[in-house]
């Protein structure tokens, strides 16, 4: 028999709404008691009854024994899980920021309390990674997971390269669907996929890295040059988190604009839609594919978290358990493609080997061999404008 749930909720947005929708046409044994939203203002499509605006009305309410939080700001959100997780609620939660930034001592808390925290909507929309992480592969050895985290710089990805459109006229499109933010920074920037990303590798190789430890360049710089050049190479740019396992004892995390053929599973992956690439020792190569931007998509995986709650579910991390032999790493070598105007980034990036070079006068490029840990070190350099830099696989 299932656990009834009560459940309060922070944040009634897009994926609040998308749940709520899902929520009501299914006979599940739970309730949804309040809403806490921050704009009291703000017309609602449920009664005033259920919202308020007095975190207490969920935290403080011993009837309320399941928190969902689906809020944007990080640290609120961080605050809010702690207090509930302690107060012995579980918690499920989409913030991908605060889960990433805080994850160990989250895990801490669970052992210590224990209630449970499920985040599958905070990675890939519909798609299931973190329980095929968690359940599938729990004794796997994983050579890497990758691909297309991201359905905001993906949908103007797509838009580029087959419609033709420009990059500043796509974005203002996927801004305007509620894919991309009015600030896309976290989005285009390659940050929201880091974050994502240091979530998968918790999962599949039990090691805690901080996001501000990994690298992340992402498309915000990409350019019509960079464009025509892949087209005409047959590639197509999609930005991609990487975690892979490496001389037995390495793990390394980056988030890279990449030049993808068409032999990549990735390759036709497009609008709003993510794929994860997960490559292991036994099951050899596997892919998934899903929704992974919008109030449904997400709002269906928040859903199947707070079902599994109703069977006690708890993640076990159990990759954590073997991890001793496992290290954080910046120290791996790259093949990229580079679009630059001063010639003194290249003696700074100090590339290992060169196999390309092209100078004109409005365009020039290398490809060749480089250390993340070099790219890493200047960054500040590849952000400026006029420079792009993708990894071609």
């Amino acid at each position: 028999m299932s656990n009834k749930l009560t459940i309060g909720m922070f944040g009634f947005g897009v994926v609040g709404q998308g749940l709520y929708d899902i929520i009501k046409t299914k006979n599940l044994n739970l309730e949804i008691k309040k809403f806490v939203i921050k704009n009291a203002d703000k017309k609602r499509s449920l009664p005033a009854d259920l919202f308020s605006t007095d975190a207490e009305a969920i935290l403080g309410d011993p009837q309320i024994n399941t928190v969902v939080e689906l809020i944007d700001d990080a640290e609120a959100a961080y605050r809010l899980t702690v207090r509930a997780l302690k107060s012995g609620k579980n918690v499920v939660s989409a913030n991908k920021k605060m889960i990433a930034g805080h994850l160990e001592e989250l895990v801490d808390i669970q052992h210590e309390y224990g209630t449970s925290l499920l985040y599958e909507g905070a990675v890939c929309g519909s798609i299931p990674i973190i329980r095929n992480l968690e359940e599938y592969y729990d004794n796997e050895l994983l050579h890497s997971v990758s691909g297309i985290f991201n359905g905001s710089s993906n949908y103007i990805l797509s838009k580029v390269f087959n419609e033709n459109q420009l990059y500043a006229d796509a974005l203002k499109k996927a801004q305007e669907l509620g894919f991309a933010e009015t600030d896309p920074t976290l989005d285009v920037g390659g940050y929201d996929p880091k974050f994502k990303v240091c979530i998968v590798a918790s999962h599949a190789y039990g090691i805690y890295v901080k996001p501000d430890d990994v690298f992340n360049i992402g498309i915000d710089k990409l350019g019509q040059q960079d464009i025509r050049f892949a087209k005409e190479k047959n590639f197509k740019i999609k930005l991609i988190p990487t975690a892979k396992e490496i001389d037995g004892n390495k793990v390394v995390l980056y988030v890279l604009p990449r030049l993808v053929g068409k032999e990549s599973m990735l390759y036709n992956v497009e609008n709003e839609n993510n794929g994860v690439l997960v490559k292991a020792a036994f099951a050899d190569e596997q892919f998934f594919y899903g929704k992974g931007a919008g109030g449904h998509p997400t709002g269906s995986a928040v859903l199947s978290d707070i079902a599994a709650l109703r069977y006690g579910y708890r993640y076990e991390y159990k990759k954590h358990l073997e991890s001793s032999a496992l290290n954080y790493s910046q120290d791996y070598l790259i093949k990229v493609y580079l679009r630059y105007t001063d010639d003194q980034l290249i003696e700074k990036l100090k590339f290992s080997e060169i196999t390309e070079r092209y100078y004109a006068a409005d365009f020039k490029y290398v490809i060749g061999h480089i250390n993340l840990q070099q790219i890493a070190a200047h960054k500040a350099d590849l952000d400026q404008e006029g420079n792009f830099i993708a990894e071609i696989a």
